[in-house]
């Protein structure tokens, strides 16, 4: 049987008002808390937690694109591109992080195209929601709702990086329309990266059931402190398996904040290119370790590279925390803004070294490709549009007999996907880049052509 990775938002529009606990076997009851007092149930604390937990529905129109094969395209008219618009209605959680501002966080695939959000808070009041922001590459969106006389209750936010394999934790959400549903269960594995659900993957991975409609809920401790917000489910026909997915709290508040301070993400950049440091590579290399990043090249005037990173260094830590993989620490980096300053752990020689860097920014609209990927070198990329108004990447100032030019590019060509995912930007293209493994496919636009490049 097939196993896929679904993201749990629902296009429904039941509500229900009951509250369901369910309990998983591994985190049967009682247990013992920190004052060493049997804690023989979880209602004291979901009564103050669940306050903090709403449904989000949503209405609005998603627009498809379609190219016209050459033959019919004299019925169609225009360039060969049909579009289509399509009403739709959608359904998940979300979770209030600021009671007096009124700031809710959710998944960005919640709200995506939304033209209408609307907010059910716990006692069953609706309210209408603004989206202040999101970032896709995250999945991470933030609403606000107008808090006159609302009284609404905040969730208080765990440290996430102080998470442990096997604690506890309880899933809070919106599974089917069926509002307010608890299912509790462990952490099953942190820093799960590598699914292909977002550009950005530092997952923590929980037993306790998440279905579809709980995307954007609220994964909580025992303390009912937030520990991260649900995302996604790994399972035969996107059932639960007991395999979730949650965004960490701390990777969260990094770019809620980005996005309360800028209206955007400004993800930071350290400008290197790496692999996991596996048990092959090290002993290939002769490595004592067999975890972290390892670093294979430094970009010229990067942040790397002014903080003195060098190729063939190990990162095995950062910020005091450890690193176990090249796509940890993209992530770790990538949720933080640009212009921080970032502590690393690095092996050189098998020693030891602290390094400091300052984090570049992602977001710039402008690099040298082969920043990005050694085959595109000889070209330089920008934001910007097809003729048909597309968000892409535009080819300029490509030198010819180049790697950009010798595989097909052509000056004023604009990529819009790679290997079937869409690209709008800089930064979507560099995220697909770093993610694909083998041959790559660029999905160009050429005038009103449509072609395929590949990269081998």
């Amino acid at each position: 049987m097939s196993k896929v990775i679904n993201r749990t938002a629902i296009t429904s529009c039941v509500f229900a008002a009951s509250l369901m606990i369910a309990g998983s076997a591994n985190a049967a009851l009682p247990f013992f808390s920190s004052d060493n007092e049997p804690v023989t149930s979880l209602a004291p604390m979901l009564e103050k937690t669940t306050p903090g937990i709403v449904t989000i529905s949503v209405e609005g129109t998603q627009v498809s694109r379609q190219q016209v094969p050459e033959m019919f395209r004299r019925f169609f008219g225009g360039n060969g591109e049909q579009v289509q618009e399509r009403p739709f209605k959608g359904l998940g959680s979300g979770v209030i992080i600021d009671a007096d501002k009124g700031y809710i966080v959710t998944n960005n695939h919640v709200v995506e195209n939304a033209d209408e959000i609307t907010v059910k808070l716990n006692d069953g009041r609706e309210i209408k929601a603004k989206k202040l922001g999101a970032d896709e590459q995250s999945d991470i969106a933030l609403l606000k709702i107008e808090t006159d006389n609302l009284n609404l209750v905040a969730v208080p936010l765990a440290d996430s990086d102080k998470v442990r394999v096997g604690d506890f934790v309880v899933a809070i959400g919106n599974p089917f329309g069926l509002s307010q549903t608890v299912t509790s269960g462990i952490v099953s594995a942190l820093g799960r990266s590598g699914l292909n659900i977002g550009g950005y993957e530092n997952f923590i991975q929980t037993d306790a059931a998440i279905n579809r409609g709980n995307s954007g809920g609220a994964l909580v401790s025992f303390n009912g402190e937030l520990v991260g917000i649900n995302t996604a489910i790994f399972g035969p026909n996107g059932g639960n398996v007991g395999i979730g997915f949650a965004i960490p709290a701390n990777m969260m508040k990094s770019l809620v904040d980005q996005i309360i301070e800028f209206g955007e993400v400004r993800r930071g950049l350290l400008g290197i290119l790496g692999q996991d440091v596996d048990s092959g590579l090290a002993e290939a290399m002769n490595l004592d370790v067999s975890r972290g990043a390892f670093v294979s090249e430094v970009s010229e005037g990067s942040a790397a590279d002014k903080g003195g990173i060098q190729a063939g260094d190990i990162i095995i830590e950062i910020e005091g925390r450890p690193v176990t993989s090249f796509l940890e620490l993209r992530a770790k980096i990538g949720s933080k803004g640009a212009g921080t300053k970032v502590n690393l752990t690095l092996l050189r020689k098998g020693k030891e070294e602290q390094v400091q860097v300052v984090l570049g920014d992602a977001t710039q609209s402008t690099v040298a490709a082969k920043e990005i990927h050694p085959a595109l070198e000889g070209a330089t990329l920008t934001n910007g549009k097809t003729q048909q108004g597309v968000d892409g990447v535009v080819i300029s100032e490509l030198i010819a007999r180049s790697p950009s030019s010798l595989i097909g590019l052509q000056d004023g060509d604009v990529i819009i996907g790679v290997n079937r995912h869409k690209i709008d930007n800089v930064m979507d293209l560099r995220n697909a880049l770093d993610e694909s493994k083998g041959v790559i496919a660029l999905n160009v636009k050429r005038g009103v052509s449509t072609l395929y490049l590949v990269i081998r």
